[in-house]
């Protein structure tokens, strides 16, 4: 039986959102199956991605180190990894230039450190023709902010998200919404903890967000009862605003079971999961999406609809950068 799905059978939906070879299920789709599919017939399968409206998208699944220059290397080598696999953005996982480092690392962390790393992921990045969404810091009238570097195809810079709900010591929050254009969509951007924020996508969506790259170092699986949250929040981020949501979360360690917890994802609009990390892999996290698919109703319709609510949405709307 075809299911459809919006007006068009499941096989074509899947062949545009989540498939990256010929008979492979949309839930297990990884970057050594997808590096298999080459040749002819993934030439003619991102023909028909082009065609079709769809962007290839991927969250990096990575532990990273203190040191910079280390870990900008390893970030490098997955840029490279996603270039070769036809990815058109990755994102990354909450500083991951430096690892989510504990407050002591700040107190002698180099500015100039950072620059240089963001430097050379920005020149893979016009190298490569990919987009890249870096999880980093950036220091301001000597305040340092946990931001994201925002880098659009060709290595064009776009500008930074910072942090707006901190749980860390070390930085500043963040003051500003912005809306980037990321390889062609509008887009919005969180860090870890601002997850339990919703306004802080619904605004953005309201705007005209249709993807949410969501970077994050969560809580370790020894906080197990904080796994079925941290599941549940992007899913909801996704659907109760008719968007994507692009979930880039460090993994857990195997060795120590310090870190994060993994489980990075992509999400539709509908907040139906189309692929999923496990808690240990590093890997690339990998979809194709369908952009129409995300049209950004249900955070219109909050907007919209003659609510009590209609007023101060609209005021948010404002506070939002376009």
């Amino acid at each position: 039986m075809v299911v459809k799905r919006d007006g068009i059978s499941r096989r074509k939906f899947l062949a545009c959102s989540t498939m990256t070879a010929a008979g492979l299920s949309a839930m297990t789709v990884d970057t050594a199956e997808s590096n298999a599919f080459t040749g002819t017939t993934f030439s003619k399968h991102l023909i028909r991605k082009k065609e079709n409206g769809c962007l290839r998208l991927a969250a990096c699944q990575i532990l990273n180190y203190p040191d910079v220059a280390k870990s900008t290397r390893k970030v490098l080598h997955w840029i490279e990894t996603a270039a070769r696999d036809q990815v058109d953005v990755i994102s990354f996982p909450e500083a991951c230039l430096c690892g989510y480092a504990p407050a002591e690392f700040w107190k002698n962390a180099d500015p100039q450190e950072f620059l240089r790393g963001e430097a050379q992921v920005i020149d893979a990045a016009k190298k490569l023709d990919i987009a890249v969404i870096l999880g980093t810091a950036h220091w301001e009238s000597g305040k340092i902010y946990n931001d994201l570097l925002v880098i659009d195809k060709g290595g064009i810079v776009r500008g930074r998200y910072s942090k707006t709900h901190l749980v860390e010591s070390w930085a500043v929050p963040g003051k500003a919404l912005p809306v980037y254009t990321v390889a062609g969509v509008k887009s919005c951007f969180i860090i870890c903890h601002d997850v339990r924020y919703p306004e802080l996508v619904r605004l953005p969506a309201v705007a005209g967000a249709r993807i949410c790259y969501f970077c994050s170092s969560e809580s370790p699986l020894t906080i197990d009862d904080k796994l079925s949250a941290y599941r549940a929040m992007p899913i909801a981020r996704a659907a109760e605003n008719s968007i994507f949501c692009v979930m880039a979360n460090a993994p857990a360690d195997r060795k120590t079971f310090r870190g994060s917890h993994g489980n990075s994802k992509i999400i539709h609009p509908d907040g139906n999961v189309l692929i999923e990390g496990s808690y240990f892999d590093e890997r690339l996290i990998t979809a194709n999406i369908r952009i129409k698919d995300a049209n950004g109703r249900m955070a219109r319709r909050a907007a919209n609809d003659e609510t009590i609510l209609k007023e101060w949405l609209n005021a948010g709307e404002k506070l939002v950068t376009t």
